[in-house]
């Protein structure tokens, strides 16, 4: 671990705030004594921001309340003075339209937070699925040391002796409600046995998968990412994390020297080894474009092409998430890939990620499968891109049937969510399992703010004769914890004009997995009298935040970022007068 002090006390960002002998400085002071502290407790040590998720509607985040003794623990343990920052939650289950829509609220709260206060080092506590990239966000562009400490997964559902992943399960019972399989009493046992502690989604959902991803890029502790939240090793992780940041300071080490392109590659790499939610790609193209990494979503299909999947974890595989962190976690998984990783990357802790997983062994062989046995040999996440997607889209083969990797069918088009919902449940509505369902108005700028709304239902007419896939495409986002053939994240989305908007009922649609290839069966001159004949939707927001946030969002396969956070122009640092 690196010990060389590169900080002095009097180079620490907070000095300008307490370490002064002026009237402004002493304001400061008296006001910490004002809260009962001492001089004795910011005296040239390091303030660290404890950027904090938890509220009282995320259950992601129950502990994280408690967590954040923990890692003052840690701090003060390191010679640090920790002050902790409560910041936006976001509970992904609860907050409409959709938790995307504040993912950068949150980021810029994050950087507003570590920029007008005090701070020398953060850590930064999420795990809910847009609370990672809105805190990393944040901190990238803010620039100080900085670790991730994530929430973890819930421990493993339970109904009549059957494991329950949260979502995926879900889904699947809900199809099986609807079919008239199950009726409200098993449903409420359901209900009831789905979330059994506090923590994310014990699936390899979004929030599991960009907990792994960061710590994939080298921003939290190894083996934190994969900490089941109620196990005795989280609250220990937590005080590690403050002790490391303390120590983070005084070495200097901002993210800009731990998130290069092959970080990044490396973090890409694992997210398909894991068969990881499809929402990475918007995340991790926006974190990678704050750190001045040009990628984009080709990037992804590339190594895509060349990474098996590996982890046998709901929903591409079978077990969850307590299963795999009994099996060795992300470091054991790291380690069954190290040739295909950078191992030369360095880390929050200091040394490279080589030596951070130097040590590591996979202990349940069927939860992480060696390259010779892979679960799906590549391609978890793919890119297509035709005259319906000009600029991408995406699709997880490993959790789809295999029959609609090449297929060819007529579109049922749907103008809006609300519409799709009435019509799949009509029992007259003119479906066959060989049919496209497409839902416009689902992206950044339509929904508004890219709802989950991509895995659509199966029609319920289907659902009783026991269909349970087909394929379906919009420019919404899915739920990782979702499955099936679902073709998400269509780039421009038809809000704005894509051609998705132009889609109508009888269109022919092609789509070719292993040719990247998705096209809608329509001539030039056609589809150009469709966009003559289109009107523009009306604006969502008139005012607000929601009026901010549809004049500045980007794209998908731009990462959604806001258009004046994007690149590395950094602000000023407040005057201190």
């Amino acid at each position: 671990m690196t010990t060389n002090k590169k900080t002095s006390p009097e180079e620490l960002r907070s000095y300008r705030w307490l370490g002064k002998n002026d009237l402004r400085s002493f304001g400061h002071r008296s006001r910490l004594q004002q809260l009962g502290y001492g001089r004795d407790d910011w005296v040239g040590k390091p303030v660290i921001g404890i950027v904090n998720t938890w509220s009282d509607i995320n259950a992601c985040h129950g502990h994280l309340r408690s967590r954040a003794e923990d890692v003052k623990r840690g701090v003060y343990q390191a010679g640090g003075f920790p002050i902790e920052l409560p910041a936006m939650s976001l509970a992904e289950p609860i907050v409409k339209p959709s938790t995307m829509m504040y993912r950068n609220f949150l980021a810029m709260e994050c950087e507003e937070f570590l920029r007008s206060h005090p701070i020398d080092g953060a850590v930064l506590m999420g795990g809910c699925d847009k609370t990672t990239p809105g805190l990393i966000m944040g901190a990238i562009s803010m620039g100080l040391p900085a670790i991730y400490v994530p929430a973890g997964p819930m421990l493993r559902g339970n109904w009549r002796g059957n494991a329950l992943g949260s979502g995926s399960d879900a889904w699947k019972y809900w199809d099986e409600k609807r079919a008239g399989r199950i009726g409200d009493a098993e449903w409420n046992e359901i209900e009831g046995g789905i979330a059994r502690s506090f923590g994310t989604c014990m699936v390899m959902g979004t929030a599991a998968t960009m907990m792994a991803i960061t710590e994939a890029l080298g921003l939290s502790l190894p083996g934190a990412s994969s900490i089941p939240a109620p196990d005795a090793s989280h609250p220990r992780m937590c005080a590690a994390a403050g002790r490391r940041a303390v120590e983070m300071v005084w070495e200097d080490l901002t993210p800009d020297k731990i998130l290069t392109p092959a970080a990044f590659d490396n973090a890409i790499r694992v997210h398909m080894a894991l068969g990881g939610s499809t929402n990475a790609i918007i995340h991790v193209i926006a974190m990678a474009r704050r750190a001045g990494v040009a990628l984009n979503m080709q990037r992804f299909d590339e190594i895509s092409r060349q990474v098996p999947v590996i982890a046998n974890i709901t929903p591409s595989g079978k077990y969850l998430m307590e299963d795999f962190y009994f099996a060795g976690g992300l470091r054991a998984l790291m380690s069954e890939m190290k040739g295909m990783l950078d191992l030369n990357c360095i880390t929050v802790t200091g040394r490279t990620l080589g030596e951070n997983i130097a040590d590591s062994k996979v202990h349940i062989p069927d939860v992480i499968h060696g390259l010779d046995k892979p679960l799906y040999p590549e391609g978890a996440t793919v890119v297509l891109t035709g005259n319906l997607a000009p600029r991408g889209c995406v699709m997880k083969p490993a959790a789809a049937e295999e029959r609609f990797l090449k297929h060819r069918g007529k579109a049922i088009a749907f103008e809006n969510y609300d519409h799709m919902a009435r019509e799949v449940e009509r029992d007259d509505l003119d479906v066959t399992p060989d049919h496209i369902l497409v839902l416009k108005n689902g992206g950044p700028k339509g929904a508004p703010g890219m709802p989950e709304w991509g895995q659509l239902p199966i029609p319920k007419k289907l659902i009783k004769a026991g269909v349970r896939d087909m394929l379906r495409i919009s420019d919404a986002r899915m739920s990782g914890t979702s499955y099936g053939a679902c073709i998400l994240h269509v780039a421009p989305e038809s809000y704005v004009g894509g051609p998705l908007a132009f889609v109508h009922t009888g269109d022919e649609i092609e789509i070719d997995v292993a040719a990247r290839k998705i096209h809608l069966h329509v001539g030039d001159e056609e589809l150009s009298r469709r966009r003559a004949a289109w009107t523009p939707p009306p604006p969502h927001f008139l005012r607000g935040y929601g009026a901010m946030y549809s004049q500045h969002i980007g794209q998908a396969d731009e990462g959604c970022d806001f258009d004046f956070l994007e690149g590395q122009a950094r602000t000023a640092e407040p005057e201190i007068h």
